[in-house]
C-alpha cells in the first residue's frame, strides 16, 4: 500500500483527531467539540472544514500557497483571541505526531512511518505560513486600535471590545502608577 492510499483510508480518522485537538486548546472546548452546526458553532465549523482541506493540499503535497486560503480561516479566528503566536500555530504542527500515531498502529501500513519526510516537510511549510498570518493578524489588529484611539472612537464603545479594554488597562496603568508615586 502506497502513502497517498493510506492518507485517503484514514483521512477522516486523522482529521478527526486533528480537530479535536485543535478545539481542545479553547476554553469552552466541550462546546466546540459538539455543536457541529457550522451556524450555531462558527469556530468549530471554521476549523474543522479549514483543517479538512489542509489535510487534502499536505497529503497530495500542493503547493505552499494553497496553503494560505484554509490556514486563513483558522489563524484569523485565533489571532483576535487570547493566543500566544506558538498557541494560535501550534495545533497546524499536531498532524504530523497525529498522522504518524495512526499509521504506527495498523500493522500493514508502519512501514509508511518512513516515508512521511515530504508530508511532514509540507506540514512545517503550513506552519511557517500560519505564523506569517497570524503576525499579519495581529499587526492589522493593532492598527485598528490605534487608529481608534487617534480618532477617539474607542469612546463610542462601552463593551468588551478590544479597545475599549486596550482603554481600561491604559487608565488601571496611570491610576496604579499614580498611587505608587
Amino acid at each position: 500500500m502506497k502513502l497517498d492510499e493510506a492518507f485517503r483510508n484514514y483521512r477522516d480518522k486523522i482529521v478527526d483527531q486533528w480537530v479535536d485537538y485543535t478545539l481542545s486548546t479553547y476554553k469552552a472546548s466541550t462546546f466546540f467539540k459538539k455543536e457541529t452546526d457550522k451556524f450555531a458553532n462558527p469556530v468549530g465549523g471554521n476549523i474543522r472544514e479549514a483543517l479538512d482541506c489542509l489535510f487534502g493540499l499536505l497529503a497530495k503535497q500542493a503547493d505552499p500557497q494553497e496553503f494560505v486560503a484554509p490556514l486563513e480561516q483558522i489563524i484569523l479566528i485565533r489571532a483576535i483571541q487570547e493566543f500566544s503566536a506558538s498557541m494560535a500555530v501550534g495545533p497546524i504542527h499536531a498532524v504530523k505526531h497525529i498522522t504518524r500515531e495512526i499509521l504506527a498502529k495498523d500493522k500493514e501500513r508502519c512501514h509508511l512511518v518512513q516515508e512521511l519526510y515530504d508530508f511532514e516537510f509540507a506540514v512545517d511549510l503550513a506552519v511557517l505560513a500560519a505564523f506569517d498570518l497570524y503576525m499579519q493578524c495581529r499587526e492589522r489588529l493593532y492598527q485598528v486600535r490605534i487608529k481608534e484611539i487617534k480618532t477617539g472612537t474607542y469612546l463610542l464603545t462601552d463593551s468588551k471590545c478590544p479597545s475599549n479594554l486596550l482603554k481600561i488597562n491604559i487608565q488601571e496603568s496611570i491610576h496604579s502608577n499614580s498611587h505608587s508615586s
